[in-house]
């Protein structure tokens, strides 16, 4: 049983689309994603630095649109299998709410723009961040954010949880960590998916009438609780609420693992959520699909676990172990 997952902001390298612009086609679908973004999308995957593309009102769009463009280029003469689960991590839901059927290409990027700056100017607002917490004992790691009055704005399984907040409230947690935690800062411009980006809620509730959300033809879980949204409305509402409150990206995974998922293919700029996996889905493999290069090797995946059924993953664990790629 197979999974498709979209990563979220961080994973974009500079000129991680140039390979794909080579793919007939690719170049005229990110033209017009461009358009709608109203950002010089291929210039930005191509050209562009990385304190270019790290910034919100760039990264977002472009993650986005990279997603679109690769999944487009893999499912062309294949559709998916209505089997498939689809999910991603903060701005990547919205690419996995485009995949899924559940906002039309169009809807997704209109979307993604305003989100984008909308956050950013939120963001702009105060001096705030994120700082990964790697390792300790989870409910430890848990009160010591809290008690520092930050955020846990991002729980990624895996040991891994995202603290946000001002940059002086990170600071000081940083100089008196959980034990047996790394505290790792992020090159992120703003405190995602926490109370310091409400303006952006309201920009998105505005935009709201505009989009035409419809029932996802595909399972499509929520960031909210990992569990299958019910139809287009419910997943716009989630969206719009992304915004300002934490991702339980591990209870997505929790969600996976519960429906019997065997393997998991994760979306360009890719790495990061097969990373995830590897040490919290532990049986369950993986693919990058990080360039054109991995399309061939994409689709045999997509083939394989697509006919393996829920049942089917004990005798695979049995006979393999981990099979993590």
């Amino acid at each position: 049983m197979l999974a498709i997952v979209c990563p979220g902001q961080g994973s974009q390298t500079p000129g991680f689309l140039s390979p794909w612009l080579e793919v007939p086609g690719v170049a005229d679908h990110l033209g017009l994603l461009s358009d709608i973004a109203q950002l010089d999308l291929v210039e930005h995957g191509t050209v562009s630095g990385e304190e270019t593309i790290k910034d919100t009102a760039v990264a977002q769009p472009l993650i986005v649109a990279a997603g679109l463009i690769a999944a487009k280029a893999l499912t062309a003469n294949d559709p998916l299998d209505l089997s498939t689960v689809v999910a991603g991590h903060s701005v990547g839901e919205i690419t996995a709410s485009a995949i899924a059927g559940a906002l039309s290409e169009n809807d997704a990027m209109a979307f993604v723009r305003e989100r984008a700056n909308a956050m950013a100017r939120s963001a702009a607002q105060a001096p705030t961040g994120m700082s990964a917490v790697l390792g300790g004992d989870p409910a430890d790691v848990l009160a010591a954010i809290e008690a520092a009055g930050l955020t846990p704005a991002n729980s990624n399984g895996g040991g891994q949880v995202v603290a946000a907040g001002t940059l002086e409230q990170l600071q000081a947690f940083a100089a008196n960590p959980p034990a047996k935690a790394r505290v790792v800062p992020l090159k992120v411009a703003g405190a995602f998916h926490t109370v310091h980006m409400e303006p952006a809620v309201s920009v998105l509730e505005a935009l709201r009438p505009q989009l035409s959300p419809s029932s996802p033809a595909l399972t499509l879980l929520s960031n909210y609780d990992g569990e299958p949204v019910a139809g287009g409305e419910q997943n716009l509402d989630s969206l719009i609420a992304q915004v300002s409150r934490p991702v339980r990206w591990d209870l997505c995974m929790e969600e996976m693992l519960s429906v019997g998922i065997t393997g998991l293919l994760e979306l360009t700029p890719a790495g990061t959520l097969t990373g995830l996996a590897k040490r919290g889905m532990k049986g369950v493999a993986t693919l990058a699909l990080k360039t054109p290069d991995d399309l061939e090797a994409a689709r045999d995946f997509i083939a394989e676990h697509t006919r393996q059924t829920p049942q089917s993953l004990t005798t695979v664990e049995e006979k393999s172990g981990d099979t993590n790629q």
